[in-house]
């Protein structure tokens, strides 16, 4: 006689998958629907962990897609060149996301342009940290935008992959035209109207609605575009609900961990990666992170991008033919800006500011 389990993989069990093995031998991904090719143009965008992807890709030697270039050497990552493919910083929600789409294809303008800093100088509000110095004015902020949104499009329009690590629900967002932002106004400016601001933490429906959009629009200018999704396991720098970090920290990978599950379902061809179980389960507990409880281990990092790489990158498959790449990658210096993603140490993460702020 058998039951419906009876011939089930031991990745079904667990007692088989996960009792009594080494944290190493633990891989929680069975199948993928397609792989990356060497010579496919490869995107990312999302919270802080989304960069020790980029770095993976770089240090394999694979196509990672940067449209956004610096016109001179020198501290190029600090300033926001090449941490992405285009200068957005770190995109934290869905929302979030959704937004840039919108705004590089003219779909929507934000009220806001330009926050004044205490010291006198200017930041983007929607990229508070490309330029530690700041802006002279908010006429300059604006005129560097043409230039990046530019970029942005380019990326969207020529990458083969795009993948993206959901971070955050907690957001702040204008209550003139619902602009959301990765900081909120008073942590990078000093002459905010807080009655122009609320926050907005995002539930299960509206995340999955917006990555749903989100999809879609980018099919449309990128027809055959593949997407992996993943959840960052780093927790909540800091939570503005009434609740404990903790469980303001578990509320938001929850809600994102079930939308990326629901989106990965509705659309062909998008594929969900685990690093959030990796870290995070019972397998690795506290020794997957620092002692702050937050920061990931370099070690932990080494093997989640171990296994994204045994089941993703393949590189005895070139891919097809790259699109012809626009004047920002044809201008693109490799060697300098490659070499300074791969002796950077650590990410660059717009969220620390709550903690200093």
């Amino acid at each position: 006689m058998t039951n419906p389990y009876t011939g089930r993989p031991d990745t079904a069990f667990w007692r088989r998958s996960m009792s009594a093995r080494p944290v190493a031998d633990i891989d929680p991904v069975t199948s993928v629907p397609f792989t990356i090719g060497e010579q496919e143009p490869v995107a990312t965008a999302g919270s802080c962990f989304a960069q020790h992807i980029a770095r993976t890709l770089v240090r394999r030697g694979f196509s990672y897609l940067v449209t956004e270039n610096p016109s001179s050497e020198g501290d190029s990552l600090a300033r926001g060149y090449g941490v992405f493919p285009a200068r957005f910083g770190n995109i934290y929600t869905a929302r979030q996301l959704l937004q840039l789409f919108r705004r590089a294809y003219g779909m929507f303008d934000p009220h806001d342009v330009a926050w004044r800093r205490p010291d006198g100088r200017y930041v983007d509000p929607f990229r508070p940290q490309i330029e530690p110095a700041g802006f002279d004015s908010a006429q300059a902020v604006a005129a560097e935008l043409e230039v990046h949104l530019a970029a942005v499009r380019e990326m969207f329009e020529t990458c083969r992959v795009f993948i993206f690590t959901l971070g955050l629900t907690e957001a702040w967002e204008s209550r003139i035209d619902g602009a959301v932002f990765p900081l909120a106004p008073g942590v990078v400016s000093d002459s905010q109207d807080d009655a122009d601001y609320a926050f907005h933490n995002f539930s299960v429906a509206e995340v999955e609605a917006d990555m749903l959009a989100f999809v879609d629009r980018l099919r449309k200018v990128n027809p055959g575009v593949r997407i992996i999704l993943t959840v960052s396991p780093v927790a909540l720098m800091a939570t503005y609900e009434d609740a404990h970090v903790l469980v303001s920290t578990t509320y938001s990978k929850a809600v994102l961990r079930v939308a990326a599950h629901a989106v990965s379902k509705l659309r062909q061809d998008v594929a969900y990666f685990p690093s959030f179980e990796i870290i995070t389960g019972p397998q690795g507990g506290r020794a997957m992170y620092e002692e702050d409880l937050r920061e990931v281990r370099q070690s932990s990092v080494d093997h989640v991008m171990s296994i994204f790489a045994r089941h993703f990158l393949d590189a005895s498959r070139g891919g097809a033919t790259p699109p012809a790449a626009g004047p920002a990658a044809r201008a693109r210096d490799r060697s300098v800006l490659e070499q300074e993603m791969l002796e950077a140490q650590g990410v660059i993460c717009e969220e620390e500011e709550l903690d200093r702020a």
